[in-house]
């Protein structure tokens, strides 16, 4: 079954400057790298032939370090920044074509952002803040309210709806903020290092919240982060971003397993791979196994084809030490403590 895509970038340049037009083609014409951009036309490049399709439902992470361009490419999505050149597809719809009534109607019903920065109005109540987006729309008060109180539940702020910004602690406040943004029940969330500010211990809270929200609301995700192991931990999948370009885009595991060059190396060196390496690629088939080894112990532990190395390693340690792997009632692999051993070896650095 083919699948239904939510955000379709195609070619997505930005060029920063006066002379903007002038650098692309000269970009196109003679190769030029970023820094030879700067020095004859006195432009920057943000963003450099971005091309990505993210699915409906998907949490999509885009990775980079300061000044690759990810927080620029965001900002196309929602046209906060006009591209140079290429195209953007929301659904069916090229953003690129809206007109200004029909740009303000993407942004205040089907896609919503969230910074950095909070961005919560001091003078205004934590259920006036989320409620904001639904008052611009003109929804009635009494309808408003409910809908904040009812976000403010899911992302458990319940009575600290009449609290102001600064009675609230940073991690409080991103809350709020994200709050603020599935009020309108968005079908698209674009998210700018929401979590980037905050202490490890409240981001790492946090980014358990948000991904249970994630699976309950189902809402397709753009998550921006400078932080790998944030990528890894949230992502269904991942961009890496350097120098204004896409280098590579994969799961978790492609990332980690399958770096597409050095600068990927050098980012997931040291990242163990145990939370990366499953059952089903480490399993020896079933058949295989018996003829080898004869009909499996009783006391086999049980796994499913997605459980990690990490996880793997707990089963192995009871009984006889073979794990067998059953998918849909049925033993698909099995793996004993030699292969564990051996996986692990393999995939520990």
């Amino acid at each position: 079954m083919s699948k239904e895509i939510a955000i379709d970038a195609r070619g997505v340049w930005k060029v920063f400057g006066e002379k903007a037009d002038q650098a692309l083609a000269a970009i196109h014409a003679e190769g030029l790298s970023k820094k030879e951009v700067l020095n004859r036309f006195g432009c920057v490049v943000g963003v450099a032939d971005a091309s990505f399709e993210i699915e409906k439902g998907e949490l999509f992470c885009v990775m980079g370090l300061s000044g690759s361009g990810k927080s620029t490419l965001v900002r196309h999505v929602n046209r906060l920044l006009e591209p140079t050149a290429g195209q953007i597809l929301i659904g069916d719809e090229d953003v690129m074509g809206l007109n200004a009534e029909r740009l303000r109607e993407l942004r205040n019903h089907r896609v919503a952002m969230v910074f950095q920065n909070f961005g919560l109005m001091p003078h205004r109540t934590v259920r006036d803040n989320v409620a904001m987006p639904l008052e611009i729309r003109g929804t009635g008060k009494a309808q408003r309210w409910a809908e904040a109180d009812r976000v403010l539940e899911l992302v458990e702020l319940t009575g600290w709806e009449d609290k102001y910004a600064h009675e609230l602690s940073g991690g409080m406040q991103q809350r709020v903020g994200l709050a603020r943004a599935i009020a309108s029940d968005p079908e698209i969330l674009l998210m700018d290092e929401p979590f980037s500010a905050l202490d490890p211990l409240i981001r790492k809270q946090l980014q358990e919240q948000f991904m249970a929200l994630s699976r309950e609301l189902n809402k397709t995700t753009m998550f921006i982060t400078h932080d790998l192991d944030e990528a890894i931990r949230i992502g269904h999948r991942i961009a890496i971003m350097k120098d204004g370009r896409i280098v590579q885009i994969g799961t978790p595991e492609d990332i980690i397993l399958n770096p597409a060059d050095e600068y990927v190396s050098d980012f997931v060196a040291g990242i163990s791979k145990l939370n990366m390496v499953f059952a089903h690629s480490v399993m020896t088939p079933v058949d295989r196994f018996k003829a080898d080894h004869g009909d499996l112990p009783k006391d086999a532990q049980v796994a499913h084809p997605e459980m990690d190395l990490s996880a793997l390693m707990d089963l192995a340690v009871e009984g006889s030490g073979i794990v067998k792997v059953v998918a849909d009632g049925s033993t698909v692999g099995v793996i004993n403590r030699t292969g564990l051993i051996r996986a692990i070896k393999e995939n520990q650095g």
